[in-house]
């Protein structure tokens, strides 16, 4: 299988991310768009050529379909969903049971030797509960969890074996909590522990706007410190500015590059590794590369 097939990238283009690891956060928005099979075609090629794959993936839509048939309420508190007991069940079942199988059987459809894996499993992610606080009130918003640790020992031995790893965001503590995750917050703290060569975000926006209301003002390449003074300034504001800490503290703590991107278009991902400017890419130092 070559990149060619696809009428895209040379896949000899790719072939520098051979031996490298690529992590990537491949939200729910996307994940049932028409780009879905183009995505697993775009892994197929970077697998063959040699490179080290996690992708940590989404399913809100879902999620929100599953509690909708259910007749459970869904809220959302600064861009995180309040997940109480029997939503959690859900969440899980969904991440876990649905959509990482879904989409680690349409990575074997396509040749790859792919695993999917909860981040329950061997303990790979561990959580504690997260509280929101507004002044000085602590907002409960039920079973949603901040990463503790991170084992990412299980995830180095599969990909040592030439495994594509497939990872649902749900993770535990030692007391037997099941807590729900940010797939953005997961793909990060993976990335990171793997020391990873290149994080990418794959949603159903185009990457970071100077201006949201300015569809002219897609910024190519930015700097971590760039991104905390946007934060500070209210250029980026919102469900963005989580995302946007998750990229900045992945580069401070090792990871090479964080690159934003829209999910929605056909092979944005070989077009990314192919070298051809497309969404946002974040890097370290402090002006614009």
């Amino acid at each position: 299988m070559e990149a060619e097939a696809y009428g895209k990238i040379p896949g000899n283009l790719c072939k520098p991310f051979k031996g490298k690891t690529i992590v990537i956060k491949y939200g729910g928005s996307v994940t049932k768009d028409i780009a879905a099979d183009a995505f697993t075609e775009d892994i197929a090629v970077l697998h063959k050529i040699g490179a080290r794959i996690v992708v940590v993936h989404g399913g809100g839509p879902d999620i929100n379909n599953m509690l909708f048939r259910l007749d459970i309420k869904s809220e959302f508190v600064r861009g995180l969903r309040v997940t109480e007991a029997a939503a959690m069940e859900i969440v899980e079942m969904v991440l876990s049971g649905r959509v990482n199988k879904e989409l680690t059987s349409k990575l074997l459809d396509k040749g790859i030797d792919a695993v999917g894996i909860s981040g329950r499993d061997g303990r790979l992610i561990e959580a504690k509960k997260m509280y929101l606080y507004e002044d000085d009130r602590k907002i409960d918003i039920g079973f949603v969890g901040a990463i503790t640790a991170v084992n990412i020992k299980i995830v180095n031995d599969l990909l040592n074996m030439g495994y594509v790893v497939v990872i649902s965001p749900v993770a535990g503590d030692r007391e037997g909590n099941v807590y729900n995750i940010n797939a953005d917050y997961a793909a990060a703290s993976v990335g990171i522990s793997l020391n990873a060569d290149r994080l990418v975000y794959l949603s159903d926006v185009n990457g970071l706007y100077g201006d949201i209301n300015d569809r002219d003002s897609l910024i190519k390449t930015i700097t971590a410190a760039e991104i905390e003074e946007l934060i500070r300034n209210g250029k980026i504001s919102g469900g963005m500015i989580p995302k946007m800490m998750c990229c900045t503290e992945a580069i401070k703590k090792g990871v090479k590059s964080v690159c934003l991107i829209d999910g929605r278009k056909a092979h944005a991902l070989l077009e990314l590794m192919g070298g051809k400017s497309t969404g946002t890419i974040i890097k370290g130092g402090e002006k614009y590369a």
